[in-house]
């Protein structure tokens, strides 16, 4: 899963006290003609997508800007070691970036600790950001309402099915569930007419992180109404209500008609990949709740090249709950370029962000990287639809996305989620029960004040 897991998070900021510095590389200080871009490179050393990507950005910005130059400064680590690093780096202008790469799950904890520049008035003047959609916009702004960040790409999830184990089933190659009972009931015809395959996985529990809050429990919670976790009016949570125990039971059901994997396997910490590079190449999964990136795998440079993948493997959206509009859900994630909030070079480092999100290279990124478009302009560009099979699918479920509520305790939010799938995936709580728990939490978490018993 690409999103990021909820231990990751709750570890950032324990990390974040214990990195030196002398790690992180160095700050905006110094020449006033250089601008410094701090990014994740892998632990793998054979991925370097982005230090590739960036190292023709900083030929293209030096061209252009004579005089100026664009320092790189990798950092190395894994994501809750990057998070704890850059937000070392961004308390001091000796050490702080002047462009950032920003994960927009932490935006709004970032502006808070006042480590990032809002943005609007580069905004305001710059014709491209009409480009991009609405939902990516809004995961780049912060609850002030100002903009911190500019998007690169996202990605989104709907369900992956196998047409083979279909026809077997007498399901349709061309499926299109209107309804969460249209999904229960196709799972059904698989597990009557073709034993020995798992017919719907839907990520849930403690051991997949937050991919059973992001992939499995929101995709279900935010068709049950809007704003369905998080009330941004209010400014307060919401508690367990009807569209909550209504999530809670649809997971109920694929564990309890044992529709799904066995629990244990559901609830294996690498269930992800065992999906992605075991179960659906061999047949034994029918249909996946998941993302957009498993093709991925199955490409010859993949995990587990699987040429008849694009034959077999079928993709439609999830639907909201009864079918209301509009009539299907997804969940994104996603990255932005930042400004340092004590960075002393503001209006070079917005230049450099204008020469990374020209249409060519929000282009050439998107692909590189297998991205979902986020601007228009890219969205329609042939290189874009032609990089990777399903990639048109995958992108015009944009529209129906959400983000998750980019607040500094969400974290504990989703673990008190996984804790409620848990509890039914394994029959050790009722639905009325997981979901008392989850309010007794969220009331813990939030304060009473902070929480809303509106119904969902």
């Amino acid at each position: 899963m690409r999103s990021t897991t909820t231990s990751l998070l709750l570890a950032a900021a324990t990390l974040a006290a214990a990195v030196p510095l002398s790690a992180c590389g160095g700050g905006s200080g110094g020449d006033p003609g250089t601008v410094k871009i701090a990014y994740q490179r892998s632990t793998d050393n054979k991925v370097r997508i982005m230090d590739d990507y960036l190292a023709g950005i900083k030929k293209e910005f030096e061209r252009a800007h004579k005089g100026k130059k664009l320092k790189l400064v990798p950092v190395q680590a894994s994501q809750a070691d990057y998070y704890s690093k850059v937000q070392q780096m961004m308390r001091s202008p000796k050490t702080a970036p002047d462009v950032v790469r920003e994960d927009t799950f932490l935006i709004n904890s970032d502006i808070k600790a006042g480590y990032l520049r809002p943005l609007d008035d580069k905004l305001a003047g710059w014709r491209d950001w009409e480009r991009f959609t609405p939902t990516a916009k809004a995961a780049a702004r912060g609850e002030d309402g100002k903009t911190y960040g500019v998007p690169d790409g996202t990605d989104t999830r709907g369900l992956w099915f196998n047409k083979e184990l279909f026809a077997k089933a007498g399901l349709p190659a061309d499926w299109h569930p209107r309804t969460w009972r249209d999904v229960l009931a196709a799972a059904r015809a698989v597990k009557e007419k073709v034993p020995g395959v798992t017919p719907l996985n839907v990520y849930t529990g403690k051991g997949p992180g937050e991919a059973a809050t992001m992939q499995g429990f929101e995709m279900l919670l935010y068709g049950t109404g809007k704003d369905p976790l998080y009330d941004p009016a209010a400014k307060k949570w919401v508690a367990g209500g009807k569209g909550f125990r209504d999530a809670l039971e649809f997971v109920r059901t694929v564990y309890a008609e044992k529709l799904g994997p066995d629990p244990s396997d559901a609830l294996d910490p690498h269930v992800d990949a065992r999906v992605a590079t075991d179960w659906l190449p061999s047949g034994r999964l029918a249909i996946a709740l998941d993302g957009n990136w498993l093709g991925k795998n199955w490409v010859p440079s993949g995990d587990k090249p699987w040429p008849a993948w694009t034959k077999v493997m079928g993709r439609t959206p999830f639907p909201t709950q009864d079918g209301a509009a509009p009539g299907a859900v997804s969940m994104s994630g996603g990255w932005t370029w930042s400004v340092s909030a004590k960075s002393r070079k503001a209006d070079l480092a917005w230049q450099v962000i204008e020469t990374l999100q020209t249409e060519r290279n929000a282009t050439e990124w998107t692909v590189r990287d297998g991205q979902i478009a986020v601007r228009d302009d890219v969205a329609k560009a042939p290189k874009y639809l032609s990089s990777t099979p399903g990639i048109d699918f995958f992108t015009g479920l944009v529209k129906y996305t959400h983000y998750r509520p980019a607040l500094p305790v969400y974290p504990r939010v989703s673990s008190a989620i996984q804790e409620a799938m848990e509890s039914v995936t394994t029959g050790d709580a009722s639905v009325a029960r997981a979901a008392g728990r989850y309010d007794d939490e969220l009331k813990s978490i939030a304060g009473a004040d902070g929480v809303t018993a509106r119904e969902r």
